[in-house]
């Protein structure tokens, strides 16, 4: 069976693999088609459209956004950019990343002041992508004060720690929305790992008519349960299926592109299908 990987993130965000890395290991694991959904930034994307060029791989350009929905932090990938609509995402994108940034220095000054010498002008000056927790994590685990990246996101880094404020976040509706009006494809990111059942079947209707066109249902770290579940909602509510690894290389060492945990199996049908609904509502 052909299979794809809808969700993967590049040193442009908080991935470990360059946008040309993550082609030649989607072709070295025989991935048809790979999407490059790396957080809030559009910037490794022509790195990675020109990589896959004359290639057995269908490169997918993409973008995952962060977004609230009852106090919780709940992302939305955007499938199949076009390049002309660029410059308006982008646009759409700057007061998620300014807003990001000043959580990010006010994270980094609360570590300083607890003890951690880390500095986050160092920080912005190695890493050519968008800096979120997971790169920061990745500088704490440098210096020895962690054994592993989750362990930063289970202690230090937890909002429920005090050191790290989120940003404002803008709503889930107004980015599917937006997607929407740039005849992109709005997938609902990792449902069951953001919301509840009963919170997703509350935010779902809304998100239909806002134009959410698929969810998915396959990923990297559901049990056989939780994708069923998935599967069931997203049958119910009239969407499509997606699905992907969240593959970022070494930032999360049990996840492969292609395979996840190892028991990830996306059928190239769902990249097929939800490029079909692209072309059919792209006017």
């Amino acid at each position: 069976m052909d299979i794809c990987d809808l969700h993967t993130h590049s040193t442009f965000s908080d991935g470990t693999f360059t946008p040309a890395q993550i082609v030649a290991e989607g072709l070295r694991r025989k991935t048809r088609a790979v999407a490059l959904t790396d957080h809030n930034t559009l910037a490794g994307l022509p790195e990675f459209l020109e990589a896959a060029q004359g290639t057995a791989l269908e490169a997918i350009p993409g973008v995952e956004i962060s977004t609230g929905y009852l106090g919780k932090e709940v992302h939305i990938v955007g499938l199949f950019l076009q390049e002309q609509k660029y410059g308006e995402v982008e646009d759409f994108l700057a007061v998620i990343n300014r807003r990001k940034e000043e959580s990010n220095r006010a994270l980094v000054a609360a570590l300083n002041g607890a003890g951690y010498d880390i500095c986050y002008q160092e920080i912005r000056e190695r890493h050519q992508g968008n800096v979120n927790r997971a790169v920061i994590a990745a500088e704490l685990l440098k210096k020895g004060y962690i054994r592993e990246i989750q362990e930063a996101f289970q202690g230090v880094l937890s909002a429920k720690n005090g050191l790290y404020i989120p940003p404002k976040r803008i709503c889930a509706y107004n980015a599917i929305r937006f997607l929407r009006s740039i005849h992109a494809v709005p997938v609902l990111a990792h449902p069951l790992i953001s919301l509840t059942e009963e919170e997703l079947k509350n935010f779902l209707p809304e998100a239909k008519t806002q134009g959410l066109a698929a969810m998915e249902t396959r990923y990297a770290t559901y049990t056989p349960e939780m994708s069923n579940a998935a599967c069931f909602l997203a049958q119910e509510f009239g969407l499509l299926e997606s699905g992907g690894s969240d593959f970022h290389g070494a930032n999360k060492p049990d996840i492969q592109l292609g395979s996840g945990a190892g028991n990830l199996l996306v059928p190239y049908a769902f990249a097929a299908g939800l490029e079909a609904w692209h072309r059919a509502n792209s006017g």
